[in-house]
């Protein structure tokens, strides 16, 4: 009888935010070169991605988030899953901020506002659990970083209208099929 080591996926899907101190911390570190290559607009966009993981750690340390909707939101059930949580954090969040940087890269720094966007319509939305249940977990870091962060990117990263329609389009999307993937589990 062999033991068989649990697959790749197992491993990052139950040890993410574990992955997220590393990374946040060698993401923070090549900030400066990123900052001096791009310029601030670009640095601006990027850093939104290292900021997001430290919320992330704030967030899903001892898996505090899915716990904490599972029992307010749904009254116990198990409706916001492991699996789901790696899918919206990972693909969704660490991609949709590799993705947005990217695009301010190659396609000028506006079609990057996805990434300030989406911190920010994560901010509200855990504004607005504060107002209904106080403390939720990724408050402090989205009042302390997610804010100041998202708007000062918002609003000193040269953009038109359409790239800041894009932007918040995106991050809007982005929360919308999340709520009704959860909505849709939680009907089931």
């Amino acid at each position: 009888m062999t033991n068989a080591a649990p697959s790749v996926f197992v491993q990052l899907r139950e040890r993410w935010v574990d992955a997220a101190v590393y990374t946040g911390a060698v993401l923070l570190a090549l900030a400066p070169l990123l900052w001096c290559w791009g310029g601030a607009s670009v640095g601006l966009i990027y850093l939104c991605g290292p900021a997001y993981i430290l919320h992330q750690i704030e967030e899903h340390w001892g898996d505090r988030f899915r716990r904490f909707v599972n029992d307010h939101l749904f009254g116990g059930r198990d409706v916001l899953t492991p699996g789901a949580v790696w899918w919206i954090n990972l693909p969704g969040v660490w991609g949709v901020n590799l993705a947005a940087l990217h695009a301010a890269v190659f396609w000028g720094p506006g079609w990057g506002l996805a990434a300030p966007y989406l911190m920010l319509v994560n901010g509200v939305a855990h504004g607005g659990a504060a107002l209904r249940f106080g403390y939720n977990p990724g408050l402090a870091t989205s009042l302390l970083l997610f804010f100041p962060l998202g708007l000062y990117a918002a609003w000193v990263v040269p953009a038109t209208e359409i790239q800041h329609a894009v932007g918040l389009g995106i991050a809007v999307a982005i929360h919308a099929v999340i709520v009704i993937a959860v909505a849709r589990r939680a009907a089931a």
